[in-house]
């Protein structure tokens, strides 16, 4: 028997048409969100967007941010696979700052959505912690994919400290981006100058 004050959690595997139904409602969020930002995301748009009636939107999440969390994982899911198959320097240093560069473009085109998910991603809402871990393995494929993941494990823990340190850095710079009017030259220089010092 669980103890008083504990959340259970029931899984289940969805069929193919609830597994096509809540595809379709992540993309109806995410086109919302890329149109207005997160004002524009609401779970009775969602489900006009979508065709489906607005309790089937809560039957797959419970709430706009978790929603916006799967939309997150989708478009930075979208966003890696250009960043690894785009031609990249040669030296480490180099791979890293741009693609963390071109990171920042690509939130700076889509400066709306970007809004829209950095606000779930820092949202004390604990059904948002998707978002969380996205971001995070966001920084930690970009560093690996730039610096090959070190092997032994005294070099793994200083690794790890650096993708920390880079995640902060790029969420402050994403934030600065879309919530304070920088620009993406100043967000881009602000990376570049993060990567030479913990480099």
């Amino acid at each position: 028997m669980a103890p008083p004050n504990t959340t259970i959690t029931l899984t289940r595997a969805l069929t193919r048409d609830q597994q096509a139904r809540r595809e379709r409602l992540v993309k109806a969020a995410l086109d919302l969100a890329a149109e207005g930002g997160y004002t524009s995301v609401t779970m009775h748009d969602v489900a006009d967007r979508a065709g489906v009636a607005r309790a089937t939107v809560y039957r797959y999440f419970t709430s706009k941010d978790h929603l916006l969390s799967e939309v997150s994982a989708l478009w930075i899911g979208q966003v890696i696979d250009e960043l690894t198959a785009s031609e990249l320097p040669a030296d480490p240093a180099g791979r890293l700052a741009g693609m963390l560069c071109r990171l920042v473009e690509v939130s700076a085109e889509n400066r709306l959505l970007t809004e829209a998910i950095l606000q779930a991603a820092t949202s004390p809402d604990p059904s948002a912690e998707a978002s969380h871990q996205t971001f995070a393995y966001t920084i930690t494929i970009i560093t690996d994919t730039a610096l090959g993941a070190p092997e032994d494990e005294a070099a793994r823990a200083h690794f790890r400290d650096l993708q920390t340190v880079l995640g902060h850095v790029l969420l402050s710079g994403l934030l600065s981006l879309s919530h304070r009017g920088r620009s993406t030259e100043e967000v881009q220089e602000l990376m570049r100058t993060a990567v030479r010092l913990v480099l």
